[in-house]
């Protein structure tokens, strides 16, 4: 399914080669032209030219090469509040799209040498990536592989690093913020025994990714548009500072029944922002 042949020169990121064996007639039928612009405006090649300078850097290795390339700066405030144990969930708020994810990765995999990741399957096309993601099916249902695969990830003591809102952050009530949390990692922090530790990142995209969600929502066009904007938002990152704040674990027997896991979810999403809007220790 993947090509992991090792040449400066490989295509891990085909959008021609996708469209040709996409379910729309019309995507299909595309002519060459629009594919090579289409191919521009999602960096289809320097996003190949990063997989292949670092392919021999696989897993928790990546990160920093892909940290130090990019020459982002890096301000992470509460690393003493990461547990001793790995058997826990990390749940951030997700404004970025790739540099988050990147970041989340990279101090979690230097504190405990290894994680998995609850991802997009997309995130698979990354050679690099690959032995780091837990994937799930965003726009259907995911395969009984990844569920039987997940399901082992979660009863394992690896670390989990996890975006619950499932999508990158847009305007919501006039906000730059996540949608509501998935409810889902705090089911399996109950099933699992997994402490969850809150992680907050500062910062947002670009005006024009808000303008193309707003845009896209006025008009009522579904296809997320504003998508394929990400991988142009992960290289206006190059040469910035990206600030992750780190809470205290949040027990995982916290979760009772005094709630449901999705009342649990937005609770711990609010105790998130609250983390970003102080200086000072906020408690859950």
């Amino acid at each position: 399914m993947f090509n992991t042949t090792k040449d400066s020169h490989i295509k891990h990121i085909n959008l021609a080669e996708a469209l040709k064996h996409n379910n729309s007639k019309g995507l299909r039928r595309l002519p060459k032209t629009i594919v090579k612009i289409l191919e521009r405006f999602i960096y289809q090649d320097q996003i190949n030219g990063v997989i292949n300078k670092y392919i021999d850097f696989t897993g928790i290795s990546f990160h920093p090469e892909v940290i130090k390339e990019f020459n982002l700066k890096l301000d992470i405030r509460g690393i003493e509040n990461m547990p001793d144990h790995s058997r826990c969930f990390f749940a951030a708020n997700h404004p970025f799209g790739v540099i988050d994810g990147l970041v989340l990765g990279y101090q979690v995999g230097r504190k405990y040498g290894d994680l998995r990741a609850i991802g997009n399957e997309s995130f698979l096309y990354v050679p690099n990536l690959r032995p780091l993601i837990a994937a799930v099916n965003v726009y259907g249902q995911s395969s009984r592989e990844y569920i039987e695969a997940l399901n082992k990830v979660y009863n394992s003591d690896v670390a989990i690093a996890h975006f619950p809102a499932g999508e990158v952050s847009r305007v919501y009530n006039k906000k730059i913020q996540d949608a509501p949390w998935q409810k889902s990692f705090v089911t399996k922090a109950i099933s699992a025994k997994r402490d969850v530790v809150p992680c907050y990142f500062a910062g947002t995209n670009s005006r024009l990714f808000y303008l193309l969600f707003r845009f896209r929502k006025l008009t009522g066009i579904k296809t997320n548009l504003e998508l394929a904007l990400l991988p142009r938002e992960m290289f206006e990152k190059r040469n910035k500072t990206i600030r992750l704040v780190i809470g205290k674990p949040i027990p995982w027997s916290r979760f009772d029944k005094s709630m449901t896991h999705h009342e649990w979810a937005q609770k711990v999403r609010e105790h998130v922002y609250k983390m970003g809007e102080t200086d000072h220790e906020v408690t859950f």
